[in-house]
Parts: C-alpha cells; structure tokens; sequence
C-alpha cells in the first residue's frame, strides 16, 4: 500500500474494554506504546491495577485502572461518568462465551453472554460516539470474531452474537466515516487466551492459531489506514475460512462445522462458560 495510504493513528486517550488479559491487555501494551493514556476496564480489579502500574512505569502514560461489569444496565452512560473526559479510541474488546449444547446451558447465562456481547458495544459505542463526531475525530474497533461468519453449534449464542457485531459494525463504518470518525471490527480466529486455557486447545477451533499480538497487530494496522475496510479478519487463514463460510450452503457447511466442533458436545464439554 502506498505510503500516502497510511497515517499512525495516535489516541490522546483510549478505553479498552476485557483489558485485564489477552487480546485487550495486548492493545492496552500497544496503545501505551504509542503514548495513548488508557481507561482500562475489566471485572478483575487487582489485575487491571498490576497492568495500569506497569504500563505508567514503563511508558509514562496516565492509565486509569476502573472495575467495572458491563453486564448491568446502562453501561454505557455508567462509565461515561465514571471516567470523565475524552475518549479518542474506544476498543469494544470484552467478551463473554457459553460453550456446549444449547439446552445444556442455564439461561441466565445467555442472558449476560448477550448484554457483553451485544448490548454492551451499542451502548458503549452510543455513549462515546458523540463526542468523538463533535470533535470530528476518533476511532472505534469492534472486536468480533471469525465465528461471525457462520452458525457454529455449540457455540449457537455466541456466534449470533458475534455476527451482529461484525453486521452492526459494518454500518457503523458507513455512518461515522462521513463524520471523520475510523469505525470496523477486528474478527480473530482461534487465539492463544484464557478461553482456551479453560477448554483446552482441542475445543472450538476453526481456523489457526494466533496469539494475542498478532490479532492487535492486525487491527492497529487498520486503525493506521486512512480508509480502513469495515470489517479485517486476522490471519490469512482465517480469512480465507470466513470468505469461504459464505460461499457454502448452510445445510452443508453447520453439519461440517459441528462434526469439527464434536469435542464440545461431549458430555466432558457441557455447559462452559469463560468470561475474563
């Protein structure tokens, strides 16, 4: 790509959504870098305060440690006036999953699953959107997943889930664009985090591995494009598995898919739910 094509995208300040690991506690490591003061925001209170000490130390940036669970109502609006100030880069990465057959599952955890993964990326993104268009700039990045691109059994709640990010993303890049605002979705494949450290690296996977510094560097090379695509898969594998999920009928491709995914619908599998 032409030098002219890219610019490097710099955040006065950055909120990072499920930072207190893997691919969040990886952009958190790379936006610090870049001198982007950080609004890191996860559960885990003792561990998203090790991680804003280190990156303060190491860097020399402001990073605010705030506990905070995005399944409650209101996210959005809660945090916005939990933080104050400006957010130039909202990174949308937190994500919560249930593993197993559908019925296996209690729906109380489907409900959560659905307020991180959904509702928490509207209303945060509503929340932070405005101020970024009045000031007419900004960026967003939506982390999605490959499993967006079709159903996977197993992980039925997540997937559909995960492809209303990725569908919702798509028009949020039209919008926000005309408003000088960069809006897409980083989808990764199967990475080296705690979801598979809980279910083991033979569970769910479809597509190759990477680890969490491959999915950030691939998003930070979109946010640094002048014209980001509005959705960029990680992995050259990946994303030739996710262009071809859409090619094959789904009568054809879910039977394949769950005869891939047969380890998780064993009764040893039941029922997993992993939320950093």
């Amino acid at each position: 790509m032409p030098s002219s094509e890219r610019r490097r995208f710099v955040a006065r300040r950055t909120l990072i959504t499920g930072a207190s690991s893997g691919i969040g506690e990886q952009f958190a490591r790379a936006l610090a870098s870049r001198g982007s003061d950080l609004v890191l925001v996860a559960r885990r209170a003792d561990r998203l305060q090790k991680l804003a000490d280190e990156l303060t130390e190491k860097f020399g940036v402001h990073c605010a440690a705030v506990p905070f669970d995005l399944a409650t109502d209101n996210p959005g609006e809660n945090l916005r006036a939990q933080i104050h100030g400006d957010i130039d880069l909202l990174v949308n990465n937190a994500g919560f999953a249930t593993q197993g057959l559908f019925m296996d599952t209690e729906a109380a955890d489907y409900r959560t699953e659905i307020a991180v993964d959904v509702l928490a990326v509207v209303d945060l993104t509503r929340a932070f959107l405005p101020a970024m268009i009045e000031r007419g700039r900004g960026g967003i990045i939506n982390v999605s997943s490959t499993t967006a691109f079709q159903p996977v059994p197993s992980l039925a709640v997540y997937s559909a889930s995960k492809a209303f990010v990725l569908s919702f993303s798509q028009s949020l890049w039209f919008e926000a664009r005309k408003h000088g605002i960069t809006a897409f979705t980083l989808a990764p494949g199967p990475t080296r985090t705690e979801f598979f450290d809980i279910i083991g690296d033979d569970a769910s996977v479809v597509g190759s591995f990477q680890t969490p510094e491959q999915v950030v560097a691939t998003g930070l090379r979109a946010l640094d494009r002048r014209r980001p695509p509005p959705h960029v898969v990680s992995g050259r594998r990946n994303s030739v598995a996710a262009h071809l999920a859409g090619l094959v009928p789904r009568r054809i491709l879910i039977p394949a898919l769950d005869r891939v995914m047969h380890p998780t619908t064993s009764s040893d599998n039941r029922g997993v739910r992993v939320r950093p």
